[in-house]
């Protein structure tokens, strides 16, 4: 056992980047909305998410580089190569500025449940002094620069938020024959769609296959630490999963249509279940707030270095910039309660678009020999990938018809 704690490293905060806020309202509204009914997609999601994070941690121990800097030394073509990069900047690091103003909201909407809203006015600008709290906590971990103290701050925040969700949806007392047929039996109608793209979105997403493979050389160096990544990978896909599943149940407990974010469920539990659920909500809601805020910004930081060339030392002035950068403006949208619905949506385009390109260009690279040795894909692993693959183009044709209106189907 002690071993196995010794041993877990990046995949609890590729875990916690996955569940933010944006995680737990998709989800709260498919419990809502759909019952039990939508588990299955968590399910789809999860072997997607560990199939696809697992080539990305096996890329990083082997190659001893990330994503973003083997697309720069893979990719030959000088017009694909910069358009690869440009679309990878412009979803990423634009990307994760937009999100990370809703995952400081999420854990100040947390901690509002909790403590009340302290807000402070200044020129008749009311600034909620919660966000800037968040804020400063993210950056003293970041800016520590210290990958061990990050990683057990994030695994602690992250088994709070696992533990919170958990407990709200043990207290419901959710019917457990119910509960397997959603996870085992597939079914979706017209009006569940979109939820449907929402839940896998929200789990398989681009930006942690470029925090993956940086951060697991932060944490192995060597051939033979490819089986604690693996297992590190395995384990924290599937409980990050379940702790999604939690919420999904939670929200089936409240029948109501009435409800459209995790505030209305902590809400709508108070009454039927006490005041507990709502105080497990609120922590755990916190918890994915500021676990994401932190990751995120992460990300951004590491996929510009790489696309750009430069150093990615936690340490490095280059790369401090950048997520210096993405967390002032959660900050400042935040505190704010500025709607960024702009840059949101060309997020979610830039998103949609890259998933299937760097999937295909991950099940591209970790087919080569010359950079993968023994280590490269197999059969079994290529037909997954492929799999999904098809899984995130019909993604991306989806999320483009959701944000365009383009009637596709």
């Amino acid at each position: 056992m002690k071993k196995l704690f010794k041993n877990i490293g990046p995949g609890p905060l590729v875990a916690a980047a996955f569940i933010g806020p944006g995680t737990v309202t998709v989800c709260t509204l498919a419990g809502v909305g759909f019952g039990y009914s939508l588990l299955w997609v968590m399910l789809l999601s999860i072997v997607a998410a560990v199939v696809l994070q697992e080539m990305s941690a096996r890329l990083g121990v082997i190659s001893q580089k990330g994503l973003s800097q083997i697309i720069r030394t893979e990719i030959k073509h000088p017009i694909l190569k910069t358009f690869t990069i440009v679309l990878v900047l412009s979803a990423i690091v634009i990307g994760n500025a937009a999100y990370e103003a809703g995952n400081i909201t999420g854990g100040v909407l947390g901690l509002q449940t909790i403590i009340g809203r302290p807000n402070i006015e200044i020129d008749g600008v009311s600034i909620n002094i919660l966000s800037a709290i968040i804020g400063l906590i993210a950056f003293g971990l970041l800016y520590k620069g210290n990958y061990k103290l990050l990683e057990k701050v994030l695994i602690g925040l992250v088994i709070l938020m696992s533990l919170s969700f958990l407990v709200t949806a043990i207290i419901t007392k959710p019917s457990i024959s119910e509960i397997f047929r959603g996870v085992f039996i597939p079914k979706v109608s017209n009006d569940g769609l979109l939820t449907v793209i929402g839940l896998i979105g929200t789990t398989v997403v681009p930006y942690n296959l470029f925090l993956h493979t940086s951060l697991v050389k932060e944490k192995w160096q060597r051939e033979s630490d490819l089986k604690y990544a693996r297992n590190d990978t395995v384990i924290a896909i599937v409980l990050g999963g379940l702790v999604s599943m939690c919420i999904i149940i939670s929200g089936a407990a409240i029948q109501s249509q009435g409800i459209d974010s995790v505030l209305g469920l902590a809400k709508g539990l108070e009454p039927l279940f006490g005041s507990f659920a709502k105080y497990f909500l609120a922590m755990g809601l916190f918890a994915a707030g500021i676990t994401s805020a932190i990751t995120a910004p992460l990300a951004a930081a590491y996929v510009a270095s790489g696309c750009l060339g430069w150093h990615s030392n936690l340490k490095s002035k280059k790369f401090r910039a950048v997520w210096m950068f993405i967390l002032f403006l959660g900050v400042l949208f935040s505190s704010l309660a500025i709607n960024p619905i702009d840059i949101i949506k060309f997020a979610q385009v830039a998103n949609g678009v890259l998933l299937p390109v760097i999937a295909g260009f991950l099940i591209w690279i970790v087919n080569k020999p010359s950079v993968l040795g023994i280590h490269k894909n197999n059969i079994k692993q290529n037909i997954f990938g492929f799999i999904i693959l098809g899984i995130s183009i019909l993604l991306s044709v989806a999320t483009l018809n959701k944000v365009f209106q383009l009637n596709i189907f």
